[in-house]
């Protein structure tokens, strides 16, 4: 049997902290770190909370609802088990809310089996070593920064970047069995752009989405990352599947952290985060993993930076967790701000054999193009070197840094070499030979673009 608590001693925010006794055992009522709770207000309207804070016989609990209109005299029933959220093949092309229900009107999964979210990470001697690619068909991640299954990293951008399109792209165009997309924050035109390209594209029968949006409870905006993580997990171990998680945008997930931490009068850290802020992001990042025998589990976010400051404790913490980072600005990926740190355990070894040699000889001649550019804004005499560096310039963002651009590995490749054929001669390349009489264009593409073009 429940026992109900009626010690409300204050409300915060979504936050109430109820006395219990503490003599009481689990059994009889007295909760654990993480366990649900039922709120009953007297009126008939019940909404669940989660344990997040236990100091003696004080109980802290966040209400999934929000606790507007929520009486003093209202009371607590603890339930024993922690959250948890449906899992089985039956959510599969399902919209869930931060709550794990579904809002999309489909069929009732109650009877559905479910597993607890923000469990631990996977065993390490059950891990094995990333060492297989995940295709995107986006030119600036396939060649120069690949995105490796196993791999957790993010998407730094600014407000007003198109960050939400190239997610949605990505997800679309990534070879992997199950997408789970996790929107954190979303106002409904953004959840209705991605629930329309997933269907559009014919990949939602493969995804599945949580979902909560800038009118929800904030405190729901915290279970989202679990519980996309523990779905794919699952389906990871259990089914062997090679699974894609997108979260977008993480660094509304620390906001709203940082909205409970004060709630809580917790201590504050840099610009008013909790102090465990970095814990709590690797916590979820760490989920990342190739499990020996069975399925992976890649994580890919988005982390907008407040004002374009790296330096912001969310990027910044998020940093020193992730194996690299994907820098969008001004419409396209920056190859000199993107790091893949798992790239070589792919390139040249399940990619062709001039992928190597091709990255960085592409990025060389960008960087000098960068530099004639600069030469050419400042009005100083350029050499026909310069303008043979400025015209791979142009055709580099155009062909390539463009994120709307598409193509497979090997097509890319391949208009790699095209495209230093149409700028230099092969002994500008400084490449191996082997590769140059391999792969380097016979005879000058036809049709080639022109200087003009190309800037």
């Amino acid at each position: 049997m429940l026992v109900s608590h009626t010690r409300i001693v204050d409300i915060v925010g979504d936050i109430i902290r109820i006395q219990v006794s503490s003599t009481k055992s689990a059994s009889e009522g007295r909760p654990c770190l993480g366990d649900l709770a039922l709120v009953d207000s007297g009126d008939g309207a019940t909404s669940l909370a989660q344990v997040i804070n236990i100091d003696r016989d004080m109980v802290s609990l966040q209400v999934n609802s929000g606790t507007k209109g929520l009486a003093n005299n209202s009371s607590v029933r603890f339930l024993g088990e922690p959250a948890k959220v449906t899992y089985s093949d039956n959510i599969l092309g399902r919209v869930f809310d931060g709550a794990g229900q579904p809002i999309d009107r489909g069929p009732d999964l109650s009877s559905d089996p479910s597993v607890p979210i923000g469990g631990p990470s996977a065993n390490p001697m059950k891990r094995v070593l990333a060492s297989r690619m995940i295709r995107t068909d986006v030119p600036m991640i396939d060649i120069f920064n690949c995105l490796v299954e196993s791999q957790k990293i993010p998407i730094f951008s600014v407000s007003g970047e198109p960050y939400n399109p190239f997610l949605a792209r990505i997800g679309i165009q990534a070879d992997a069995d199950i997408v789970v997309f996790g929107g954190l924050g979303l106002i409904f035109d953004d959840y209705a752009f991605f629930r329309q390209q997933f269907e559009d594209a014919g990949v939602f029968p493969r995804t599945v989405m949580f979902i909560n949006q800038a009118s929800d409870p904030v405190v729901e905006r915290l279970q989202v990352p679990d519980m996309a993580l523990a779905v794919a997990e699952k389906f990871a171990v259990e089914e062997g599947k090679r699974v894609l998680v997108l979260l977008t945008d993480m660094t509304a997930f620390a906001d709203a952290m940082k909205e409970v931490s004060i709630a809580m009068e917790r201590v504050p850290a840099n610009r008013g985060y909790p102090g465990d802020l970095y814990s709590q992001l690797a916590r979820r990042y760490e989920k990342a993993c190739d499990f020996k025998g069975s399925g992976s589990v890649t994580i890919l976010t988005v982390t907008t930076m407040p004002g374009n400051d790296v330096t912001h404790p969310v990027p910044d913490n998020t940093g020193y967790i992730t194996e690299g980072q994907f820098y969008l600005h001004s419409g396209v990926l920056d190859p000199f701000g993107s790091l893949s740190r798992l790239k070589q355990h792919v390139i040249g070894k399940v990619t062709r054999e001039d992928h190597n040699q091709i990255m960085n000889t592409m990025i060389r001649f960008y960087s000098g193009a960068r530099d004639a550019e600069q030469k050419q804004s400042m009005a100083f005499e350029l050499s026909d070197y310069d303008h043979q560096l400025l015209k791979f310039g142009g055709l580099f963002r155009r062909r390539f840094m463009d994120i709307n651009v598409a193509m497979p590995l090997e097509e890319a490749l391949d208009l790699c070499w095209q495209t230093l054929a149409e700028c230099f001669q092969p002994e500008q390349l400084l490449m191996k030979q082997g590769l140059i009489d391999k792969y380097f264009p016979k005879s000058k593409p036809a049709g080639g673009a022109s200087d003009e073009e190309a800037a």
